[in-house]
């Protein structure tokens, strides 16, 4: 019980440091994933003194978090806006993906002299951009929506086929069979991709179906329904053995898309619980970082590695891809320098640790140095560096984020008044009524259609009032319509 209690003390608080820590990341231009990583670092071994060193539970949690950060994902992302740019998303997040793992291979092994297969998984583990660190640095910049949805479905779209290389390269590294040599394997992975997509198609489509036909008791339940059934198409596709993560992206973006009851409220429940996951993977790969055996080989090492990724693997990559798309250069260049990475690679190099391969540790620890360095190097300059690539004016517009204002935080309530019977307000227009100081009818719903009425609108039978009135002035507007519900059907309007 008190190691219960002292958990319910420490989670908390390191829950509250980590949300200071966002306000913090977001001054500085920095993805608070690395603020997040710190905190962790902290508590570990290192600085607090919590051990923590099991891969194989790792790698699970760093999956089971990575699967809610997807399905946040696939339920904010509005299809109409990376419609467009869903070809040039898709290419970068496959071809691109092989083409950065070929390059950061052959430079890994012949520049580096590092062994084949550590090189290969070095380029995989790094191939992906991290959703989380590219959505929450390009919140704040005005740029093209080309570039942006580009970014945004890459980073979506390729964590798939980079979980795959990664086991598949793995396996091999341990000596496990590879049936069908390489041919086999990409056959294997492709087909375990097209099968998590059509899966995600599939379930999402179910989802909505259910969702919006069933009616749940209560609107807290929509958005709970919503997450675990993205989660749910993740369990069904590891058990038929079809891509687990893009069957979670893909079904959450049908749902997301999907028109369901309390869409707002689904999207503001993914968005914290993505945080949640966010904020304990991070800290959980703190813990697992030992910053003892980061030595001036390691980050020699991630340093070198990063700057081939980052200065010649990824332009290449994006050229490659951007080419067949007639993506202007400049464009083409951003694309390049905002390919950041993230959790993604830190979780994929506890995959070779869970698997006991040999030198899996110094990898973590490369892939560990490359990402904070690089990440913090990165992230900041994008503005900058749109704005001397000319894709942000000073004119342009910024996203607005709309969403409902709760009265009860503006001591208002919504009264909802039904017109039934021999009612006195049939045929009377809005401006003949006597409404109660600071009362105003927002809304008429008519026939199962609403809308905004004005002074001259008649009211029929059966009409629906939405009426807005202070908190004070409720039990008023109640006794209001109370009064006026009944009337002798002798009498006149």
């Amino acid at each position: 019980m008190d190691l219960i209690n002292l958990f319910m003390l420490l989670a908390p608080l390191v829950l509250l440091v980590a949300i200071g820590g966002v306000r913090v990341g977001t001054r500085l231009g920095l993805p608070a994933l690395l603020l997040f990583l710190l905190v962790g670092i902290i508590l570990g071994e290192s600085g607090v003194g919590l051990h923590f060193d099991d891969a194989v539970i790792a790698q699970g949690l760093g999956y089971a978090a990575l699967t809610l950060i997807l399905a946040e994902g696939g339920l904010s992302t509005k299809w109409e806006d990376i419609r467009p740019t869903i070809g040039l998303s898709a290419v970068l997040a496959s071809v691109g993906v092989v083409v950065t793992i070929g390059l950061m291979t052959l430079i890994g092994h012949y520049a580096l002299g590092l062994p084949l297969l550590l090189a290969l998984l070095f380029g995989a583990v790094n191939a992906g951009t991290d959703a989380a660190a590219v959505f929450s640095v390009l919140r704040g910049i005005p740029l093209p929506a080309r570039v942006r949805s580009a970014l945004e479905g890459e980073s979506g779209l390729n964590d798939a086929p980079t979980v795959l290389i990664v086991a598949a390269a793995t396996a091999a590294a341990v000596g496990a069979p590879q049936p069908g040599g390489i041919p086999g394997v990409a056959l294997l992975i492709l087909a375990q991709l097209v099968g998590g997509i059509v899966l995600g198609v599939m379930l999402g489509a179910l989802g909505v179906f259910v969702l919006r036909r069933f009616a749940l008791p209560a609107a807290g339940l929509y958005p709970l329904a919503a997450l675990a059934w993205s989660v749910l198409a993740y369990g069904i596709a590891t058990q038929i053995s079809v891509s687990g993560f893009a069957a979670v992206y893909i079904c959450a973006m049908v749902l997301g898309n999907g028109r369901l009851p309390h869409r707002r409220a689904t999207q503001a429940f993914a968005e914290g619980t993505g945080w949640l996951a966010q904020i304990g993977l991070f800290v959980m790969l703190g813990l697992l970082a030992s910053p003892s055996r980061i030595t001036w080989d390691v980050v020699l090492l991630g340093f070198t590695a990063g700057l081939f990724l980052t200065f010649v693997v990824r332009p290449v990559a994006v050229v490659l891809c951007a080419v067949w798309f007639r993506v202007p250069w400049r464009e083409q260049a951003f694309l390049s320098w905002a390919g950041l990475r993230g959790a993604v690679p830190i979780i994929l190099a506890t995959v070779p640790m869970a698997a006991q391969m040999e030198d899996a540790d110094r990898l973590f620890d490369v892939v560990l140095v490359f990402v904070i360095a690089y990440t913090a190097i990165q992230a900041p300059s994008l503005p900058w560096v749109a704005r001397r690539l000319g894709l942000v004016e000073d004119t342009a517009a910024t996203a607005v984020t709309l969403e409902p204002a709760p009265l009860d935080e503006q001591r208002a309530d919504l009264v909802k008044v039904k017109l039934t019977g021999h009612c006195a307000l049939e045929g009377m227009p809005l401006k003949h009524l006597d409404l109660p100081e600071s009362a105003d009818i927002s809304l008429v719903i008519r026939a199962g259609s609403a809308f905004v009425p004005d002074g001259r609108t008649a009211l029929q039978l059966y009409d629906e009032l939405l009426v807005v009135a202070p908190a004070e002035h409720r039990a008023n507007v109640e006794a209001y319509f109370r009064g006026l519900q009944t009337k002798d059907p002798d009498q006149g309007t």
